[in-house]
């Protein structure tokens, strides 16, 4: 039997199942039906501060705001209604979608340590976008939306596939209700993280004593909170991604993959005291290693392939 937070997971998807359509049962359904997109929506807080890098402190809380509402609209007005339409019709498809969406997370979190290995990394633009002009917060704000786009679908499609088997409007309420707490938890932290080195300066501007000590270590503090953030969001991709697949090979029949890591959960699992927390580890280990080999193949295709052939025709 699997241990640990995996089949901790497992235990609250089921739960998600027995949702009725009072209102606690609904709100209850989606809390437990976001509980597997955990690692996207970390991802999705982690990659959203850097579209506000280098606006005026005026402007941050407008273009979050901005990114926010075309977030909104990405899952009410677009996902919602293909994938109630897809789970109605076609539910056979939700497992290859999630794993597809599994694939790319693992794509992201191997390509950007690719980059980081290689030296490769996309840099910013030396010119700070305050001084660009507003098409440039117009441009920045579109590619965070799109951005949001693809998180917003996996975070929904996971949701959606935890309680696939609610009837039709109980999914749809429930779907809204993870839309509206995703989004809203999701830029409410996004808002908090980049303007804590506001409070900070503001803190630290005051007389002395353990306020402005307090202002000081918030300034010197955030650069290294958001490098420790973007870090988790490339280990979340490969997690998510990973288990993702682990577990969509196994529900369509390749069970062997899925099979060794539950039989190293279980090997750990009886040590006493941390046998619950060994067993989660070499899930997540497990996962993250799937995520980082089928993402670093998807790099390969991406990257290596292209130039390889470009360097021949060169020549």
């Amino acid at each position: 039997m699997a241990g640990g937070l995996a089949a901790l997971l497992d235990d609250i998807a089921a739960l998600a199942k027995v949702a009725a359509a009072s209102v606690d049962d609904v709100a209850g359904a989606a809390g437990r039906a976001s509980a597997k997109a955990a690692g996207v929506v970390i991802d999705d807080t982690a990659v959203t501060p850097r579209y506000v890098h280098g606006f005026a402190a005026e402007r941050e809380l407008p273009i979050i705001r901005r990114i926010a509402v075309g977030s909104l609209r990405n899952k009410l007005l677009l996902i919602l209604p293909a994938l109630l339409l897809l789970s109605q019709f076609l539910p056979w498809l939700l497992t290859p979608i999630l794993m597809v969406g599994g694939t790319y997370l693992a794509f992201e979190g191997a390509e950007k340590i690719w980059e980081l290995v290689t030296g490769k990394a996309k840099h910013e633009t030396a010119t700070p976008v305050a001084v660009q002009g507003e098409d440039v917060e117009k441009t920045m704000v579109s590619g965070a939306i799109r951005t949001d786009f693809i998180l917003s679908a996996e975070i929904m499609v996971i949701s959606l596939n935890e309680v696939a088997d609610e009837p039709l409007l109980s999914r749809a309420v429930i779907l809204v209700v993870v839309a509206l707490g995703i989004t809203l938890l999701v830029y409410g932290v996004v808002a908090l993280i980049v303007k804590m080195d506001d409070i900070g300066l503001r803190l630290a501007a005051t007389k002395q004593g353990a306020v402005a000590a307090s202002g000081r270590f918030l300034v010197r503090a955030m650069p290294k909170v958001l490098a420790v953030l973007s870090t988790v969001g490339i280990v979340a991709m490969l997690w998510v991604g990973g288990h993702i697949l682990l577990v969509g090979a196994d529900e369509l029949g390749w069970h062997a993959p899925y099979d060794l890591v539950h039989h190293a959960e279980e090997a750990v699992h009886g040590v006493a005291g941390i046998g619950g927390f060994l067993g989660w580890l070499a899930n997540t280990l497990a996962s993250a290693l799937a995520g980082l080999v089928v993402g670093a193949v998807v790099v390969a295709v991406m990257h290596l392939v292209p130039h390889r052939k470009h360097a021949a025709a060169a020549h």
